[in-house]
């Protein structure tokens, strides 16, 4: 029986771009068909700092029959001739500024990706940190769920296995090169690497990271906001109070950290995929019964 409750908040999404997941088609999908809304940046972590950050959200959403099981595609962009695949819905609320597609968002941007069901669940059974995340959000960071959203959150066990732990040394460690700015790394903020001599959100990620994946391996579950004595140390970090050689070690100790936690996980090895075969399969029936009862089918 799902326990977890159903939040009714909002669907809307921003106007669709010249993006190439960002056309109006797939905003249509992705509004309709959402199961999932929530926050996944640092305000979620506890790790955001007051005035400099932006809003992260992501979302599920379930596609029309056509998408599933035909050859539907939606347009690249609002301006795109070319079609692609529905995969997502990405916009990020900065491109409306000057710049566009260049710009790099700050406080008060929304950076929200609405994933499809299928593509979420492919992305989270191979253990992605990042869409693992929408699993274990708290309700108030909730921004929609209704009940096949949180069906899926109340299983969120079934996704979790041992692959998470080279999914999460792997992203700790990319983390890393881009904080060090090393070759094929790309560190977009040389505005904290000036002032600190590192960049001090990917350092303050590459170890929130560590701290997850161990607590993931451990027991199945992640905590949010980050709990202490972890939570004051990353805000540490992200403020530029700990030295590069002191932040260097640490990222060592997380890294090492996630090879034990990997080796010797309580999780299973492998993620249920047939509880999720079964999952996708029944949510979207449904769904597109629920549409062709309501005369909304997109065919």
């Amino acid at each position: 029986m799902v326990s977890v409750r159903v939040v009714s908040g909002d669907r809307s999404l921003p106007p669709g771009f010249a993006h190439p997941h960002a056309s109006e088609q797939a905003r249509a999908i992705a509004e309709a068909g959402m199961i999932l809304r929530v926050q996944v940046g640092s305000g979620v972590h506890g790790t955001s700092i007051s005035g400099q950050d932006d809003r992260d959200e992501m979302g599920i959403c379930l596609e029309p029959r056509e998408f599933v099981t035909g050859l539907a595609r939606v347009p690249r962009g609002i301006n795109g001739e070319a079609e692609v695949e529905f995969e997502q819905y990405q916009r990020h609320t900065v491109w409306d500024k000057p710049g566009g597609l260049a710009n790099r968002s700050g406080a008060g941007d929304l950076d929200v990706v609405i994933y499809s069901a299928r593509k979420w669940c492919r992305l989270a059974l191979a253990g992605n940190p990042t869409v693992l995340l929408a699993l274990f959000v708290p309700d108030e960071e909730v921004v929609f769920r209704n009940a096949v959203g949180a069906e899926l959150v109340d299983n969120a066990h079934r996704f979790v296995s041992k692959l998470a732990a080279g999914r999460f040394l792997g992203y700790l460690q990319s983390q890393k090169a881009a904080m060090l700015g090393e070759t094929g790394a790309h560190t977009n903020r040389p505005e904290l690497v000036a002032e600190h001599g590192y960049d001090t959100k990917f350092a303050m990620h590459a170890l929130r990271l560590g701290v997850q994946g161990v607590e993931l391996l451990r027991t199945g579950r992640i905590t949010l906001p980050v709990p202490e004595p972890d939570l004051s140390f990353l805000r540490a970090v992200r403020r530029g109070e700990v030295s590069l050689p002191d932040v260097l070690e640490a990222i060592g100790e997380s890294e090492a950290a996630l090879v034990s936690a990997g080796a010797d996980a309580a999780v299973p090895d492998e993620p249920d995929r047939q509880w999720v075969d079964d999952w996708l399969h029944r949510s979207h029936v449904a769904y597109w019964n629920s549409q062709e009862d309501s005369g909304l089918s997109q065919s």
